[in-house]
């Protein structure tokens, strides 16, 4: 059974409960929306845990557009089904008045990796990421927490971050789920029009194939993508483009770099295929 909190004080009562029963809990933190990626993390965190927390909130202050805020997917219901299917304990619902009572006076930067890439093109973007995961880690009181590593760079940052603060709590990367086109699962893809969710498979595609990154980059806008940067960095070439007005974001190892455990979706649902070094728990 899964077991919704929307307050606060309650959830840490029940983890208060769970810890002096020895009982280990895996977090699985979201913006709702929910897709067969983040259902994977669910099931990794269930086959390593006694218990599994996921959280359902649309982070205000990682958003550099108003308007990308408020078209994001909201489904609490949807979500709530899928997760009760997932075998998902908890569900952390918390309001922006329950994580921001500082209104935000107070944040986590980080002042080198996060100033590229992604953060070279949305300012702030990963102080306002790093701060919230903080706020839910904390929360949450979890032995491990789960992320996908089709958001590379977060991935990374929130593992430095919590090697930084000497948090008690494993960061686990999980492989990223793909449809049988290539085309990396995400809540944004339900907001591409027909013709643009026929040609977002070119992305995947021109990061994976090209041989360098403007070659990739000049594929991309032939194609009729709006490319915000594509750049290989320690082993692996990272994407951000622009189709129809939805932001994709994307990554693949590159030869000899470091490769994840890789999922696709398909009719009986995703498959699973490690790459040589297999699923990242250990290592930082």
């Amino acid at each position: 059974m899964t077991k919704p909190f929307t307050d606060l004080q309650a959830w840490r009562e029940e983890r208060r409960t769970q810890c002096r029963a020895g009982r280990s809990l895996g977090f699985v933190p979201t913006m709702g929306a929910l897709h067969e990626g983040h259902l994977s993390l669910v099931q990794r965190s269930r086959s390593e845990n006694d218990g599994t927390l996921v959280s359902i909130f649309v982070n205000p202050t990682q958003f550099d557009d108003r308007v990308d805020y408020e078209k994001y997917p909201r489904r609490v219901d949807d979500d709530m089904q899928m997760l009760r299917a997932a075998g998902a304990d908890y569900v952390l619902l918390p309001t922006q008045a329950d994580l921001y009572p500082d209104a935000f006076r107070y944040r986590v930067s980080e002042v080198d990796h996060s100033r590229t890439l992604e953060g070279a093109h949305r300012p702030g973007h990963f102080d306002a990421v790093l701060t919230v995961v903080l706020k839910l880690l904390q929360l949450a009181r979890a032995e491990r927490a789960y992320f996908g590593e089709k958001d590379w760079q977060q991935l990374q940052l929130v593992r430095g971050m919590a090697d930084a603060f000497f948090l008690p709590t494993l960061i686990v990367p999980v492989g990223t789920v793909r449809e049988l086109d290539g085309l990396a699962l995400s809540s944004r893809n339900r907001r591409l029009a027909a013709a643009d969710r026929a040609k977002a498979p070119a992305f995947h595609r021109a990061l994976a194939e090209a041989a360098t990154p403007d070659e990739a980059a000049h594929v991309l806008r032939g194609s009729g993508f709006v490319v915000d940067y594509v750049q290989d960095v320690d082993g692996r070439r990272l994407g951000a483009v622009r189709l129809g007005g939805v932001r994709l974001i994307d990554n693949v190892p590159l030869n000899g770099g470091p490769k994840g455990p890789h999922y696709e979706s398909g009719p009986k649902g995703p498959r699973y295929e490690s790459g040589p070094e297999g699923p990242h728990d250990e290592d930082s």
